[in-house]
């Protein structure tokens, strides 16, 4: 089996947020991730990684005004200084936590927006959060979310456009996160793209569809596409990122290194 992190804003939650980790630790867990750590001090944070004896694989940029419905602002026209403060911001938790990657959310464009207008400001605006994070040892992540279930009209919904975006970039330090679930939504059987756009790919990600819950309560070959990861020799981190059916403790029977 792959190495496993637990991402923190959806599992746990019978716990308060900064208790998680430890709860993470105990269940077996060596890295976690999370959608945004901004809610807290980051020497806080750093505190309780290092008590627990865990690593900071993942977090997401800050993506403008969650709560409203924004999913990410970097395809916005007009907002780039608003986008540049927050990936200075990603860039100091990602140092104060010791977090080699951070995921910049695409967004949800306006109906008004031409898309070519929105995927170039998109583009713009990675390059240069990919040249910041790079100076810094940092790499920056792209990932395809699914339009279908959970974010409709997303801009970056489909896995070739992610593929070809990390192509056009052609920055050293950006990658692809490719989420088993999202893609499964959008494609069906995530195996055959996984298998080709492994070499490019630097976080991986799992939930069951439908539901996303554990992997075993749907129909996506999750446990084939473990054994893929194992067989091409994939050392990065799958972030197990579900929404468990009860405590996450009790629902982690589909993982072996669950203690």
């Amino acid at each position: 089996m792959p190495r496993f992190a637990a991402n923190l804003t959806l599992l746990f939650r019978e716990y308060a947020f900064l208790e998680r980790f430890g709860a993470a630790a105990r269940a077996g867990f060596q890295g976690v991730e999370c959608l945004f750590p901004y809610a807290w001090p980051a020497p806080e944070l750093a505190a309780r990684l290092r008590d627990a004896g865990l690593s900071q694989v993942l977090f997401n940029a800050p993506a403008g005004d969650w709560d409203a419905g924004e999913r990410g602002i970097a395809c916005m026209p007009g907002r780039q200084d608003e986008f540049r403060r927050g990936l200075e911001r990603a860039l100091e938790y990602a140092e104060a936590l010791e977090c080699p990657r951070v995921h910049c959310l695409a967004g949800i464009p306006p109906a008004e927006l031409e898309s070519q207008q929105a995927w170039d400001t998109l583009a713009e605006n990675l390059r240069w959060a990919a040249r910041q994070l790079g100076r810094a040892g940092r790499r920056l992540l792209v990932e395809p979310i699914n339009s279908r279930v959970d974010m409709p009209g997303y801009l970056l919904d489909d896995v070739a456009r992610a593929r070809d975006l990390v192509r056009q970039l052609d920055e050293p330090n950006v990658r692809l996160q490719f989420d088993l679930y999202h893609v499964g939504v959008m494609e069906g059987d995530p195996e055959p793209w996984l298998r080709q756009l492994l070499p490019m790919i630097d976080h991986v990600q799992c939930a069951d569809y439908p539901g996303r819950h554990e992997p075993g309560t749907g129909q996506l070959p999750l446990a084939q596409c473990f054994r893929l990861l194992d067989e091409k020799g994939y050392s990065g981190w799958v972030g197990a990122e579900y929404h468990p059916l009860g405590s996450t403790s009790e629902g982690l029977g589909w993982w072996p290194g669950a203690k």
